[in-house]
């Protein structure tokens, strides 16, 4: 019987828990099955909470005739970490694994908005494709509302646009625009102000870390402005490609193009319908480049680096503009576009990787 070669999915714990009656959140499990077979791996789905780095053996999900069992499976050699982790105690226990000759890659997913910001600025040429930004405290707000006329202020850390608010200047005035909770539901709430900050800001910037952005001058679509989710992986090769790119659009009378927020998306094409200067395939190849300078340049201070969702926009003219990183891109913006193809080979370029990663341990000894 031929042994086989297993890849460990790491997933967060209500993920894992949710495996057996398939509430598995936005991760399809059946892709990664497909994407594995392509390679001759076989996907095994383990918890941080059951691996130890002195235990050779981890008890994991795996797929047998279209269910899933608990069963105990040799600690895989290589895994591709899909889970949020925050505490000083997993990052030691990631790097213990590390010591002991698993390869985690993605192992660490969530990084400071400032502090990937500060590690592309320091290359010449990514620098000009950035916004300005500055920590967020009251002193710069007012320093950057005096240079720009629209602002974003967001938070440090998190996901799908929450937290962010937006500053702009409305004649001899401010507009601050920001969500609030009401009866359950987000709200959205239009503060007027001259020179005294609004406590709501404030309280905000004070209660966690905030960094503040100039607002870029993203192109539109039927009035509202859009960017870009383009997936960049690691495959096969060991190198990094670009899976797809998908357009999402704020809706209207918004400035968040984010799924989570009610943003819609496009594919490339539709958007650019409404620049007939633009060419397509131009501009598609302009900003697949551009994400592979900043991953390139990511990697160069993030080990093991392999799978990024990076928000790209790009100006009327076509000229690309970085927004953020996401450490770990949930990949279902391809899906609501139909885009079935690149959604499928978010899953396997992963596998193709653990392959590659596989193949050179077995090389090395």
């Amino acid at each position: 019987m031929m042994k086989v070669s297993y890849v460990g999915i790491l997933l967060n714990q209500t993920i894992y828990r949710g495996i057996l009656s398939g509430r598995t959140q936005t991760e399809v499990l059946a892709f990664y099955e497909e994407g594995a077979r392509m390679h001759g791996l076989k996907p095994c789905y383990i918890h941080l909470g059951d691996l130890y780095p002195d235990r050779s053996t981890v008890p994991a999900y795996i797929e047998r005739e279209g269910k899933y069992q608990r069963v105990v499976v040799p600690v895989p050699r290589v895994i591709h970490n899909r889970a949020l982790l925050f505490s000083a105690y997993a990052r030691r226990k990631l790097s213990r694994l590390m010591e002991n000759g698993i390869f985690v890659f993605n192992r660490w997913n969530r990084y400071s908005k400032l502090y990937i910001h500060s590690l592309l600025w320091t290359d010449p040429s990514i620098r000009p494709h950035l916004a300005h930004t500055i920590s967020g405290t009251p002193k710069n707000l007012r320093h950057m509302m005096q240079r720009y006329d629209a602002l974003f202020v967001k938070p440090n850390s998190g996901s799908i646009g929450a937290g962010i608010m937006q500053i702009v200047r409305k004649k001899n005035r401010f507009c601050l625009s920001y969500v609030m909770r009401k009866d359950g539901r987000k709200v959205w709430r239009h503060t007027f102000f001259s020179k005294k900050l609004p406590t709501v800001l404030i309280r905000r910037i004070q209660a966690r870390g905030f960094h503040i952005q100039e607002q870029l001058p993203l192109a539109t679509f039927q009035g509202r402005p859009f960017d870009l989710r383009v997936s960049v992986q690691k495959d096969v090769s060991g190198d990094w490609q670009v899976t797809g790119m998908v357009g999402k659009v704020a809706p209207p009378g918004h400035f968040l193009s984010n799924v989570g927020q009610g943003g819609k998306v496009y594919r490339l094409p539709v958007l650019l319908s409404a620049y007939p200067a633009l060419d397509t395939q131009i501009i598609e190849q302009e900003v697949s480049e551009f994400a592979l300078r900043v991953v390139r340049r990511l990697e160069e201070a993030i080990p093991g680096l392999a799978d990024v969702g990076l928000d790209i926009g790009i100006t009327k003219e076509g000229k690309p503009l970085f927004i953020e990183c996401n450490g770990r891109d949930q990949r279902y913006a391809f899906r609501n576009a139909r885009m079935i193809k690149e959604w499928k080979a978010t899953y396997a370029n992963p596998m193709g990787y653990a392959k590659y990663v596989l193949e050179k341990i077995k090389n090395e000894k």
